[in-house]
Order: C-alpha cells, then sequence, then structure tokens
C-alpha cells in the first residue's frame, strides 16, 4: 500500500512531516510522497525521518497553476528540493499567496467576520497560509459549522470573500519540475471541468510539453471517473498514480493510504514515476 498525495504542516496539513512519516509505517505503507502546497520547506524533515525505516520517501510538491473555469494542480515527484531555481520560483507563488491572503481578510472583514491574521496565521504552523486556515479561524470563531460550509459560503471560488492570485501557466509549471529533475504528474483531473473531450485535448497539449503522470485513484473519483482517467492514461503512455490527499485534522474523513476506506494506488506506481525521471 503506497500513497503518494499527503500535506504537512508546512502548508494545510496538521501534522508535522515526521508524524507523517510515523503514521505510515504504523498503517503499513511502502511509500509516502510528501506534496506540501507550494513548498519545499518540509522535505529535508521528511527525508530525515524516514532513513533507515520502512516506508520509502519520494521528495514532492503540489503547484497550483493558472486554470480557468476550473482548478488545476500538478504535482512533482522526485523533485529536486535542494535546487534554488525552483525554490526561487516556488517562492514567486508564495508571495502572490500572501497577496491573496491579505485581499480575503480584508474581504471577510468587510462581510463582518471580526477575524485578525494572527488567529489565521496560527492555524498554519510552519509556514504557507491557505484558505483552509481561514475556514479553520471561521469555524473557531462559530460562524461556519465546518470547512464545507466555509468554502460553499465564502471561500470558494466565485464566493464573497474569495480572491485570485498569482499562478504559473499549466506548461509552466510541468516545464518548472522537469528542470528540478521531477516528473510532473496531473492532480484529480475532475478539478478541471472539463468534458471528455476537452480533458483528452488538454492532457495531449500536456504530455507534449513533458506531462509524465495522472492521479487515476483519488478519495473524490467515483469508479466511472477511475475507469475514465485510467484510460486517459494508457491513452497517452502516463503513469497511473494516486493517493489520499491526506491533510489530517483539516479533512479528518480522509485517512491516509485509503482516503474514505476505498482508495487503493498500485505501489509498481513508485517505480514507474522513478522511471521517468529526467536523466
Amino acid at each position: 500500500m503506497i500513497d503518494l498525495h499527503v500535506h504537512s504542516t508546512f502548508s494545510d496539513g496538521s501534522l508535522t512531516p515526521e508524524q507523517l512519516v510515523d503514521e505510515a509505517e504504523r498503517i503499513g505503507l511502502s511509500a509516502l510522497a510528501l506534496t506540501d502546497h507550494d513548498s519545499l520547506g518540509g522535505i529535508p524533515r521528511f527525508l530525515r525521518a524516514a532513513a533507515g525505516r520502512s516506508v520509502r520517501a519520494v521528495p514532492g510538491v503540489e503547484i497550483s497553476a493558472d486554470f480557468n473555469p476550473g482548478t488545476m494542480h500538478m504535482l512533482g515527484y522526485f523533485v529536486g528540493h535542494e535546487d534554488d531555481g525552483l525554490e526561487r520560483k516556488l517562492r514567486r507563488i508564495r508571495e502572490g499567496r500572501e497577496e491573496r491572503n491579505r485581499e480575503i481578510l480584508r474581504r471577510l472583514n468587510g462581510l463582518g467576520f471580526a477575524i485578525t491574521w494572527e488567529e489565521v496565521k496560527s492555524f498554519a504552523q510552519e509556514d504557507v497560509v491557505g484558505r483552509p486556515h481561514f475556514a479553520q479561524a471561521l469555524i473557531a470563531r462559530g460562524y461556519v459549522g465546518g470547512k464545507d460550509e466555509a468554502f460553499d459560503r465564502y471561500l470558494g471560488k466565485g464566493k464573497p470573500a474569495y480572491a485570485d492570485r498569482w499562478r504559473l501557466n499549466p506548461e509552466e509549471s510541468v516545464r518548472m519540475i522537469r528542470e528540478s529533475g521531477g516528473v510532473p504528474v496531473l492532480a484529480h483531473p475532475f478539478t478541471l471541468q472539463r468534458k471528455r473531450e476537452e480533458l483528452w485535448a488538454l492532457v495531449s497539449s500536456l504530455r507534449e510539453k513533458g506531462l509524465e503522470g495522472v492521479e487515476v485513484y483519488y478519495p473524490e473519483h467515483t469508479s466511472e471517473l477511475q475507469s475514465q482517467y485510467l484510460a486517459l492514461a494508457r491513452s497517452f503512455g502516463l503513469v497511473a498514480t494516486g493517493g489520499s490527499d491526506f491533510h489530517g485534522a483539516l479533512a479528518p474523513d480522509i485517512r491516509m493510504g485509503t482516503g474514505f476506506g476505498s482508495l487503493r494506488v498500485p505501489p509498481e506506481a513508485v517505480e514507474q514515476l522513478d522511471a521517468r525521471r529526467p536523466r
């Protein structure tokens, strides 16, 4: 059993890199990829924690790409986490996130929610502040009953407190990952909000730019979507990857390794990704 999509306290997860490795070993995972949002900050600790353990640690990242009307995230596996060029580009993305965060806070305050930046930041712990941390601040104040309500009413795209931010385009995201020695994989394709023919055309274009995989196995993919995405991967010679998108306490219904309980990511995906690394 493997999980190639988890988050730590260095983005919007509730567990430290060390705790993630401990949990992965406890439940019997053979491989785990840390894929924090636009951040490599947790990778050194993640790799140190896994040294000599039964869990293979895969250094990764999840990059937000500019895409409309849906959302595109690009996963990078085996990225060069000590690559200065990659870190500079991720820093620019994070700066865009910080600008967006200030605007979200301004909009929430304008809606009458008396939350402060210090409150929001307290939920982020190690590094990147994101919309889930605003949701936690709203929950703590009693303004909403849970994360889903916070996004559905205020923080989701098109909602009153939503603010956009600077991102790379999809092709730039693929190139950035490859230039660092990593393997680019399209995350949870359903969030792209594309019809089948449009999705096939998009993936064909990204494949030409260097895309190497697609996230087929994901908690929110129905059996029909999983079959569709598996066919998509096979059509373009892409690695069929997957993961739980584990965030810990921020999404308590999702468990590492198994998602909602039925997730099963083929263990051979790790070696297949490794074989696609730029040489």
